[in-house]
């Protein structure tokens, strides 16, 4: 489990190195744990409850309100 758990570690490391492109990125942090990277300023949809972001791919994603603990600039 240990290392499972270094694993996950070292590709969010990774994954916010790689990330490190032009212009504003932002890392949101998760109830589960989980730390996304937006390119761009998450925008909440007031109606859905769901912040809307493009992660590093330039995936759209949309993730509940109430599973992010914290939203820093990066």
């Amino acid at each position: 489990m240990k290392q499972l758990s270094m694993a996950v570690v070292t590709a969010v490391a990774l994954s916010l190195g790689l990330a490190a492109c032009g212009g504003s990125q932002y890392i949101l942090s998760t109830k589960e744990g989980r730390m996304l990277v937006s390119d761009g300023k998450p925008q909440l949809d007031e109606k859905s409850g769901m912040y809307k972001l493009k992660d590093a791919d330039g995936k759209a994603t949309m993730i509940p309100k109430d599973d992010i603990v914290q939203i820093m600039e990066r």
